[in-house]
């Protein structure tokens, strides 16, 4: 690609490397250690990946709109960002593990392509759609790969990693 498709691709790049350093931030936990909460709050490791994924899922929402020149609604008129995210936290927390790990995978290829499908220039520059988009993805993830981490490295030594789980 040249031009404008480069720009999307270096985009796509740099969400993807955003995202690796977030899936590498819980690589080799076991599943007991994904669902101990205490990683930010009383969330596990399992919930930050949902609350990620709902930030997508967010993105796939709204970013049409945007593209057409609509605005979303503010999250103000659900009490506001955090509620928003205690709500939808407490709606995911009766998943599995396994199924938090589908959704994210489904949602983030989703995520991707259809970043590759929309027209160039509403990805380019400084769009409102890429601002969405950077603060639901590629800004939002380091957040939360720093938190895990951290909370990784505050682990006691010997914890059960899918290396040497049982």
């Amino acid at each position: 690609m040249t031009g404008n498709g480069d720009r999307v691709s270096s985009l796509v790049e740099r969400v993807e490397r955003a995202w690796r350093a977030f899936q590498c931030s819980y690589a080799e936990l076991c599943d007991a250690r994904m669902t101990e909460p205490g990683v930010v709050g009383d969330w596990s490791v399992k919930d930050v990946i949902a609350h990620v994924t709902t930030w997508e899922e967010e993105a796939l929402k709204h970013l049409p709109l945007i593209i057409a020149g609509g605005r979303p609604p503010r999250y103000v008129t659900v009490g506001g960002i955090d509620a928003f995210n205690d709500r939808v936290t407490m709606q995911k927390r009766g998943l599995s593990l396994a199924e938090v790990l589908r959704e994210s995978d489904h949602t983030h290829r989703r995520l991707i392509a259809f970043i590759e499908s929309v027209p160039q220039e509403a990805m380019t520059g400084e769009t409102r759609a890429r601002r969405r988009l950077r603060l639901d993805t590629y800004g939002h993830y380091p957040l939360h790969t720093e938190a895990v981490q951290t909370w990784r490295d505050a682990e006691p030594a010997g914890a059960a990693t899918h290396a040497d789980a049982p």
